[in-house]
């Protein structure tokens, strides 16, 4: 509902494509689908969803089939951090960056990918949002740079053993 998810939601309604926003937060995805719609003319649903949660992302991908017959893309943006210092984060601080970044796009992959091979669904798209440091590491943002790479390793993975299914995998670092 903000930043690269809202940016790339509204480019993606401009281009035609049909979009749900997923966020833990109901109220801010709401206002943003809302605006997004409005401003482009397009259609954009919100489903609340905590990606963290197998059983969420189940239900994010079967209102999102209820709404619209199919899913074509998947971009996986979720992000968490602690700008910090390494040695001050609690163990479950790190923890709770992992579960969202790495395990939460862990849970969204399996579902969707689960549902197109079953589907035999061609042409199946997931784009993965990562960051420059996925690939070099960073100081003070050592759980999301964990997370990220983890992100990079799993994109690169299933890119090899997916591609029978045509489901395309990318990860992208977006610049400033």
């Amino acid at each position: 509902g903000t930043g690269l998810g809202r940016a790339m939601s509204q480019y993606l309604l401009e281009l035609g494509a049909q979009v749900v926003i997923t966020s833990r937060k109901q109220e801010v995805i709401d206002q943003t689908a809302k605006e997004l719609s409005e401003k482009t003319g397009g259609t954009c649903i919100a489903i609340s969803c905590d990606v963290r949660e197998p059983v969420q992302v189940a239900h994010l991908l079967q209102k999102t089939l209820d709404a619209f017959g199919a899913v074509d893309i998947l971009i996986n943006n979720a992000a968490g951090n602690f700008i910090s210092p390494t040695e001050r984060l609690s163990s479950r601080a790190f923890g709770v960056v992992i579960d969202i970044v790495l395990k939460g796009t862990v849970n969204c992959v399996m579902e969707f990918g689960k549902h197109w091979i079953e589907q035999k669904q061609t042409k199946a798209k997931v784009l993965n949002i990562v960051t420059t440091y996925a690939w070099t590491g960073s100081a003070f943002v050592v759980p999301s740079a964990t997370a990220k790479a983890g992100v990079l390793a799993l994109t690169r993975s299933l890119a090899v053993e997916w591609a029978k299914y045509n489901i395309w995998f990318n990860a992208i670092a977006p610049g400033p």
